[in-house]
């Protein structure tokens, strides 16, 4: 394994139950990867908290010691350091050992490190999507002469060099968004948001639940199969604009009117502090002098930082030119059925490469699974002409939004790895499964690996913070799942 952050991890897991021993290069001084914290190889800064509930940052057989909802970034660090604990992990880990090239030879695989080559059966590339931070071509941005200078969120360390100072923030994503609240409300004298355009945006509780348990179910994922685009659209922006209203009832600007186009970014307390005039809406940047910077409105002001939220590149510069060619791997691209594997390429998986909305735990869970049962013979192995349908399906869509859903990436491995629950199976927790949580927990009821309390568990978790309380479809859920083909699987 090539990394030691949470798909490196489970994934070790998962393989060693299979039977397989296994090795994690991990470059940096501790495991955890983005979660550990340490400058230059991780982008969570001290105050974070996830914006993933509790229940779905957690892995299916091992819970959280902390009842905080969204747990802060050290909670989720000391949970990895526990898991890494309980399946005889941690002594596999080569702290400070960077991978430097990868590559293949007749006979299996090579991972040179420190001028040593050493040679394995098979590779898991689990080295993160979210360490190459995306630099926006603006004018002028590498010459700003702000006092505080111009960073990444991924270099962001906290408010304390912004206090009292002018500070844009550039982009709509997550990592903007948190920053650009919490330097509002912790001593910056002005915010700016800098956007190319406006998304909707989603509080983290919804009516006291938690928004992945709302937003990020089975029946989204199977809905979105069958149903027309524009209906499924309609569908979310309704649960949308219910939860949190438009941008502009905030003050903000008015997005798209379509969800798809404007996409939802998931913020608490950002639209709030808009209304009160504590961060400003600007279009997109359109020069930089100096310390000026001319948005595309023609309005222009003087800032002393800029904090580029403007997302990550996919930077693997470990694999070899050959692997690179197959993979025909860009900055945003990668070829490979369902994110993991490619027939040209026996031997080597990779895990997380993908961009998703929501939480990763289950949806890494799963992928690791479906690597380990597949090259420990649990389940056939993919077709190879399925494979190369599903890479040539992958790259007639390049140059379109490749972003996933928490929930279809949950399901696409859960699938792959055959542990799907069927509803007629469970006709006890129908509702749980179709409109409660996709908790780790609900992959466990059938399929390897199932476990006996895994009914219990689900359905307590399901019914946490009164989300699922019984067994009756509502009036508009029974009207959802009308929609949909029956029987559902």
């Amino acid at each position: 394994m090539i990394g030691a952050g949470p798909g490196g991890l489970v994934v070790a897991r998962w393989l060693l139950s299979q039977g397989f021993e296994s090795t994690i290069f991990e470059q940096g001084s501790m495991l955890g990867g983005q979660w550990s914290g340490v400058d230059g190889n991780s982008g969570v800064w001290p105050s974070m908290h996830t914006n993933s509930s509790r229940t779905l940052t957690a892995f299916s057989d091992l819970e959280h010691e902390t009842d905080l909802v969204y747990p802060s970034n050290r909670e989720i660090l000391d949970y990895l350091h526990r898991y890494a604990e309980a399946f005889g992990l941690t002594a596999r880990i080569r702290l400070g050992t960077r991978a430097d090239l990868v590559t293949r030879d007749a006979t299996g695989w090579l991972v040179r490190h420190g001028g040593t080559d050493e040679r394995f059966d098979r590779i898991v590339v689990a080295c993160g999507r979210f360490h190459a931070p995306a630099i926006p071509a603006v004018p002028g941005l590498d010459a700003f002469a702000g006092s505080a200078a111009a960073v990444s969120t991924y270099r962001y360390r906290g408010p304390e060099p912004y206090r009292g100072k002018r500070v844009l923030v550039a982009g709509c994503a997550i990592s903007a968004l948190e920053i650009a609240s919490e330097l509002a409300a912790l001593g910056a004298a002005r915010v700016v948001v800098t956007q190319r355009r406006q998304r909707y945006v989603l509080p983290k509780f919804v009516a006291g639940v938690p928004s992945d348990y709302r937003f990020y179910t089975r029946y989204g994922g199977l809905a979105s199969e069958v149903l027309p685009p524009d209906e499924m659209e309609a569908q979310l922006k309704r649960a949308v604009l219910e939860a949190a209203g438009s941008p502009e009832q905030y003050g903000a600007p008015t997005p798209d009117p379509s969800l798809f186009a404007a996409g939802v970014t998931l913020n608490q307390d950002y639209l709030p502090l808009v209304a009160e005039g504590r961060i400003t809406v600007r279009p997109w940047m359109k020069s930089i002098a100096g310390a000026a910077v001319t948005f595309a409105d023609g309005h222009a002001e003087e800032f002393d930082a800029i904090v580029l939220g403007t997302g990550f590149e996919i930077r693997m510069p470990f694999l070899s030119a050959d692997i690179r060619a197959i993979l025909n791997l860009d900055a945003v691209h990668l070829d490979a059925d369902r994110y993991t594997f490619h027939p040209d390429l026996p031997g080597l998986a990779f895990m997380g490469i993908w961009d998703q909305s929501g939480g990763y735990f289950v949806p890494l869970e799963l992928q690791a699974r479906w690597i380990a049962y597949t090259w420990g013979g649990t389940i056939a192995p993919p077709d190879e002409r399925d494979q190369r349908l599903a890479i040539d399906a992958y790259r007639s869509r390049r140059g379109m939004s490749q972003k996933t859903q928490m929930n279809l990436a949950a399901m696409t491995f859960a699938r792959a790895a055959g542990v799907e629950p069927h509803l007629e199976n469970w006709p006890q927790l129908r509702r749980a499964l179709l409109f409660g949580p996709l908790a780790p927990s609900c992959f466990r009821l059938e399929g390897p690996d199932a476990l006996p309390d895994a009914p219990a568990r689900f359905a307590r978790e399901a019914a946490t913070f009164g989300a699922i309380t019984s067994n009756e479809l509502t009036e508009r859920e029974q009207s959802l799942w009308s929609l949909l083909p029956s029987p559902v699987a």
